[in-house]
């Protein structure tokens, strides 16, 4: 496996998993614990309500750029697994590995065919049918 060259995937890869651990979700509500708890010794100031507010809104704004990272990553990630999949089953239509060139209205227009696939399959499940019909090979549209 080939290592990553970004210096910034490498550092939001890490950054994310490390965020996303148990242990650090409980320091951030310990944290938020010792602000609350020291609201009585600041008076309630509006200094103490700009410390939390100012902290997290930086850990936010921060976290959504390494967030949007990852995530675009993960999705590539699964487009590709995917894609390989499509590509080695003889039943998969071809024409679902080229979607990311389709507009809104396409990817609409073929969201309704399989919808309207999936609910005719959920009645023949419920009826127990037990007629097959041929698939619409999309490969010929």
């Amino acid at each position: 496996m080939a290592k990553s060259t970004n210096g910034y995937s490498r550092f939001a890869k890490a950054a994310s998993h490390f965020c996303g651990r148990p242990r650090v979700f409980t320091l951030a509500v310990a944290m938020i614990v010792v602000w609350v708890v020291t609201g009585p010794l600041f008076g309630f100031s509006d200094t103490w309500q700009l410390v939390i507010n100012t902290g997290t809104t930086i850990i936010t704004f921060l976290m959504v750029f390494l967030i949007q990272n990852t995530q675009n990553r993960d999705t590539d990630i699964l487009h590709l697994k995917i894609d390989e999949l499509l590509r080695v089953n003889k039943e998969a239509q071809n024409a679902m590995l080229g979607l990311e060139l389709l507009d809104l209205k396409q990817l609409e227009a073929l969201r309704r065919h399989y919808r309207a696939m999936g609910e005719k399959d959920v009645h023949d499940l419920a009826g127990l049918a037990t007629t097959s019909k041929r698939k619409q090979d999309l490969n010929e549209c």
